[in-house]
């Protein structure tokens, strides 16, 4: 059974008056702290639509041969090849000491009784 005339008119009504007047339940919110900190909002975990990088890393870029380029040739080298029985050798600069020997060990299948570093300035 649909409702009458008389309550459509005056639920319209009421709504009528509803549009019009402004309902505000504002309330002014109490700040206890000086300063004021950002709202911690949502944060998603990363969801990449492709790699940034196309290539893999391929591990260890310090490999034997990366680590000793050559073997140095020069007059005062060949001298302590001969009196102090000492291999001179040109190595990347990001080797350490270890790596050094190891790489000596490696190559040459023998052992390094010690190592000593020297930057060049040429590189």
């Amino acid at each position: 059974m649909a409702p009458k005339k008389s309550e459509k008119k005056a639920g319209a009504e009421k709504v009528a008056k509803a549009v019009k007047s402004s309902i505000s339940r504002k309330v002014k919110k109490v700040r206890t702290q000086v300063r004021f900190y950002k709202p911690k909002t949502l944060t998603k975990a990363r969801d990449p639509k492709y790699p940034r990088k196309s290539v893999e890393s391929c591990g260890d870029k310090l490999d034997k041969y990366r680590i000793i380029q050559c073997p140095v040739t020069t007059e005062s080298a060949m001298k302590k090849i001969e009196e102090i029985n000492t291999l001179v050798f040109l190595v990347d600069i990001n080797a350490t000491k270890p790596k050094i020997k190891e790489a000596i060990r490696q190559l040459y299948d023998v052992q390094c009784a010690k190592v000593n570093t020297l930057i060049r300035p040429d590189g």
